[in-house]
């Protein structure tokens, strides 16, 4: 499954390079992207556990962006 989501205030294309990173070291997920100048995520995963493969996604943007928030 391939999902997009909106982000909301992230900071600089540093954070966005490390989020990206975190989040393509998860178990299941098969692709990552972060723009940060379209303030955009994309997410290739598993179907059948994205919905836990998307909190820990939320865990580790976390770690890296604090008050970066992913609209769903």
């Amino acid at each position: 499954m391939k999902k997009k989501f909106k982000l909301e205030d992230l900071d600089c294309a540093n954070c966005a390079q490390k989020m990206e990173d975190a989040i393509k070291n998860i178990p299941g997920v098969s692709d990552a992207s972060v723009n940060f100048m379209m303030q955009k995520m994309t997410i290739e995963a598993d179907d059948d556990r994205f919905d836990d493969i998307m909190k820990q996604v939320v865990a580790e943007c976390n770690k890296v962006e604090p008050e970066c928030r992913i609209l769903m």
